[in-house]
């Protein structure tokens, strides 16, 4: 049997992300993918390290890579729509749970739980904190380019983050997210 699964994966990076905001840098789901699970991966880190919480930071970040593989049939929803009411958001999950079925049915037999536990392991609060993450990341960097469009996301989700209390949040909020406001310049001399 041929697996087009792969294939399905390959194509994340046709979906483009913010579909309703002026960006001007243009994102698609599959960078978006990748900074989620670099994500979860340091907030996973942060939790067993700083803190002495149980996480295991490589399951973490290999969930967050399949977090969003239910778009490859769904393409992105823009937040205010996915969560403009309760029957939106009810039917979109249905509808997401659905699309990550037909997925992992087009896994070999041998793979498929492996990766169904993934996608299961994609709803962990790691996980979504992580996305949430990424989405303050890339409106601090729609800001820093003067990109205006970003201003009311931006509170929005810095509120959402900070109500989630999560140590692990909080910690890359104070000692991480300062230097997205920097310059490349900035950056460099901050470690010399």
């Amino acid at each position: 049997m041929t697996s087009p699964f792969f294939a399905f994966i390959w194509r994340l990076k046709n979906i483009s992300r913010w579909a309703l905001m002026r960006s001007s840098s243009r994102e698609n789901v599959q960078e978006h993918s990748y900074s989620v699970a670099v994500l979860a991966h340091s907030l996973a880190l942060i939790r067993r390290q700083v803190f002495g919480g149980d996480a295991d930071p490589c399951r973490e970040a290999a969930a967050a890579l399949f977090h969003d593989c239910s778009e490859i049939f769904t393409g992105d929803l823009p937040t205010p729509v996915k969560y403009h009411s309760a029957d939106i958001t009810s039917a979109y999950k249905e509808l997401e749970a659905a699309a990550s079925k037909k997925l992992t049915r087009s896994l070999p037999d041998a793979l498929r739980p492996h990766y169904e536990e993934l996608f299961e392991d994609a709803e962990s609060d790691i996980v979504r904190a992580a996305d949430r993450l990424a989405a303050y990341i890339k409106c601090v960097e729609e800001l820093s380019a003067g990109n205006r469009e970003f201003s009311l996301a931006a509170k929005q989700t810095r509120q959402r983050l900070e109500s989630m209390n999560m140590p692990e949040v909080d910690y890359f909020l104070e000692h991480f997210m300062p230097a997205f406001d920097l310059t490349l310049d900035e950056l460099n001399y901050s470690i010399d």
